[in-house]
């Protein structure tokens, strides 16, 4: 599934498939198996998984067993930023995922600042234990200072990104540093399905609400990874590069935007001591469930 218009190239001339298969929170097993190797019966060539969901080797099993060759696979983990060494972390990741060199590594998220890992990122690069080296959760400053710092500047950066996380300033940001902005979550966690401006968006063009939602951000050739346990579901999920949506329909799902266009990458830096603590105070003030 990576034929035209079916790819980004990123700035070390490697084409990341615009579609790939998440497995955050899946657990590790037979069900992130049975994801992947649903994912590549129905013709994706991106997965994405990381060190910190534990399910690496699951997901190498599944890659070994699919009959497909692992240079047709676009494979990206990322380094546990509680970690010290990204090389050594990674040199665990492939041999937990059974191959020999990662397509894509990661920085997870930016705890310690956000250059503190680059330089073990970079030797990573240097050593073949991967292709492309990037980060996530990166707001826009963020980003600023590891290029500013960076011998290889991210190739990628993943965030929270959907209609309703349009992070139009972050969006901008990446393009003009020549980084491929890339959304987890780009279905809202199933959340916003049964937006009506989603599901009239779907009627007028005879798709499901989780296919308008995944063309919105392909149509950007921004790349996504959408996550499910279920078949159906991510067969579904593969149907969406056969339709386009039309400029009416575009603009009624930019508007969907909850953020007012920011240069944020997520509203809560979790990883931040204040940030776990407004996490948990959150949870708290949430009314028990009988």
């Amino acid at each position: 599934m990576t034929g035209a218009g079916r790819s980004r190239a990123l700035a070390a001339g490697i084409e990341m498939p615009l579609l790939g298969i998440g497995v955050w929170e899946i657990p590790d097993g037979r069900p992130a198996e049975d994801s992947v190797r649903w994912a590549l019966e129905a013709g994706y060539r991106h997965v994405d998984t990381a060190q910190g969901y534990g399910n690496e080797a699951s997901v190498g099993r599944a890659l070994r067993s699919s009959g497909v060759s692992r240079d047709e696979v676009f494979v990206t983990t990322k380094f546990f930023p509680g970690s010290r060494d990204p090389v050594r972390e990674v040199e665990r990741s492939l041999e937990h995922l059974g191959i020999d060199e990662l397509d894509l590594y990661l920085v997870h998220w930016p705890q310690g600042g956000p250059t503190r890992a680059w330089r073990g990122m970079e030797r990573a690069l240097e050593r073949g234990l991967t292709r492309a080296i990037g980060v996530s959760n990166y707001d826009r400053r963020e980003l600023a200072r590891v290029i500013a710092a960076a011998d290889v500047p991210p190739a990628v950066n993943q965030v929270l990104f959907n209609p309703f996380n349009f992070r139009r300033r972050l969006l901008a940001a990446c393009d003009e540093q020549g980084v491929v902005l890339e959304a987890y979550s780009p279905l809202t966690h199933g959340r916003d399905l049964a937006h009506e401006a989603v599901v009239q968006v779907a009627r007028r063009t005879g798709r499901t609400p989780a296919q308008v939602m995944l063309r919105w951000a392909v149509q950007r050739q921004v790349p996504v990874i959408p996550k499910s346990t279920r078949c159906e579901r991510i067969v579904e999920n593969s149907r969406v590069f056969d339709f386009s949506l039309d400029e009416r329909d575009m603009a009624a799902l930019d508007r969907l935007d909850r953020t007012g266009g920011t240069g944020r990458a997520t509203e809560g830096k979790w990883w931040t001591v204040g940030g776990r603590a407004r996490n948990l105070a959150a949870r708290l003030a949430r009314p028990l469930r009988g």
